[in-house]
């Protein structure tokens, strides 16, 4: 159940809840109905049982042959009156004649009770209701039998069932859609929150969630995300300075640390442990100062001060230039680096600096992780729309569950922890492909290289 929304899910329940309220309803009425029919069968009887009686009292003191015709005329003249018979106290029917009572009716035994008593049976396939109506005529003792028949009843009741299963699939589809209707109108300002959260960067955490003035729990949640937001924003700005201030910093005392090895190596009486230790600290301090300047780089970035100029550019000539920069790297490890380019024209609206860092960026990695005797391929393919650069290698691959992290600040795979670099470079790359707004995206398998895509949006 947890894998459907909260609007299914209230859907479910509101439903769940109608329908065995709506059911409980039903069977309350049904019993209810049921009882109210019973008891105006039972009254009717108890009626007609009356107005025999009347009859026979009218008539108390007339002769037999009179009250005999008088009776069969209430007999005829009263609806179901043929299934009103007397006894005398004995047990012997008195009226009516037995040409007017129904043939082969089952009628109970007659036994004259204390009270009237009631009873069902049926007679050719019909249900009946029986009345014994104990009763006096002067000071003779009577027992008056009166039936009547439940087939209205049961057509009543019939008929209000199959309302009732009628109406129960029409009033759950019109429940379903009003709880999910008003489901989703209580959770849309809940829509709103999670559209604007998700709009959220690290570069626009100055931005707030809109508040409505409801008073209700939802109006406490923005602000709570709010104040949240205030004080994350606070955190990271703080770190921004700092990365911002130690970078800069440090720069001094780097470049001073590199003059002086620069100049210690100059002298030509140098002892040789001297020079190779002035070697390896001036090759240490070039790359803390390459790590500086990628950290100033991202640091800005991330402060939203790197205003790049735009200009129309061919991006053919800068992977032209790219490659003949690493074709002595290529070279130097036995790599077979080729250059395809199909579909041209390959014109975008970008910075050239930040481009060309951004192919070296793709092309230095390549060649960092692809063993002697591999290959790169490097192709520029455009459909109108787009314009692709993809750098595929032959190289050690990525892991599934380490993909994306790869551009992430300071991320290295386990395979590439014995290569020298500062893991910035693909998080830089991914930001001069953002700026540019362009789609950096990475698809490899273990062992069987990597394949680095960016999508320009070509120049219209």
């Amino acid at each position: 159940m947890n894998r459907f929304s909260i609007s299914v899910r209230l859907t479910v329940w509101f439903t769940a809840v109608f329908l065995c309220g709506f059911v409980t309803l039903s069977i309350a009425m049904y019993g209810g109905w049921s009882y109210t029919l019973s008891s105006s069968r039972d009254r009717t009887l108890t009626r007609r049982a009356a107005r025999a009686l009347d009859v026979l009292a009218s008539l108390a003191r007339q002769p037999t042959p009179i009250v005999s015709a008088r009776y069969d005329q209430f007999v005829d003249a009263t609806p179901e009156g043929n299934f009103i018979q007397v006894f005398d106290g004995g047990g012997r029917r008195l009226y009516p004649g037995i040409s007017l009572l129904p043939k082969d009716f089952p009628w109970p035994v007659p036994h004259r009770p204390s009270d009237d008593k009631y009873r069902n049976l049926t007679y050719r396939g019909r249900e009946f209701r029986v009345l014994q109506h104990p009763a006096m005529v002067g000071s003779e003792p009577l027992l008056i039998m009166v039936a009547g028949q439940l087939e209205d009843n049961r057509q009543m009741l019939a008929r209000f069932t199959t309302g009732l299963l009628e109406t129960i699939p029409i009033l759950l589809a019109a429940t379903a859609l009003a709880g999910y209707f008003m489901s989703r109108r209580v959770l849309r300002p809940i829509d709103r929150l999670t559209v604007a959260v998700r709009s959220l960067t690290i570069g626009n955490l100055s931005e707030r969630l809109p508040i409505g003035e409801t008073g209700d729990e939802l109006q406490r949640l923005a602000e709570t995300c709010n104040h949240m937001l205030a004080r994350l924003e606070k955190a990271v700005s703080q770190i921004k300075r700092f990365t911002a201030d130690a970078s800069h910093e440090l720069r001094s005392p780097l470049s001073f640390i590199s003059m002086v090895s620069e100049c210690a190596l100059r002298n030509p009486d140098l002892a040789p442990e001297c020079r190779e230790s002035f070697e390896e600290i001036l090759e240490e301090s070039r790359e803390a100062t390459r790590l500086l300047e990628d950290m100033l780089v991202l640091a800005r970035s991330d402060a939203g001060h790197v205003d790049l100029p735009f200009e129309p550019t061919d991006l053919a000539p800068l992977v032209e230039d790219a490659l003949e920069r690493a074709r002595a790297a290529a070279e130097a490890k036995r790599h077979h680096l080729s250059l395809h380019c199909v579909n041209g024209p390959f014109g975008i609206r970008g910075d050239c600096a930040s481009l060309r860092r951004l192919i070296w960026t793709l092309l230095d990695n390549a060649i960092k992780y692809t063993a002697e005797g591999g290959r790169i391929d490097v192709r520029l393919d455009g459909d109108g729309s787009r314009v692709r650069l993809i750098v595929r290698d032959s190289g050690v691959g990525i892991s599934s569950d380490l993909l994306p992290r790869v551009f992430e600040r300071f991320f290295r795979a386990d395979a590439a922890r014995s290569q020298p670099g500062t893991g910035l470079g693909l998080a830089i790359a991914k930001w001069i492909a953002d700026v540019h707004r362009a789609d950096l995206t990475v698809e490899s398998q273990p062992g069987s290289g990597s394949a680095f895509t960016v999508a320009f949006p070509a120049q219209s």
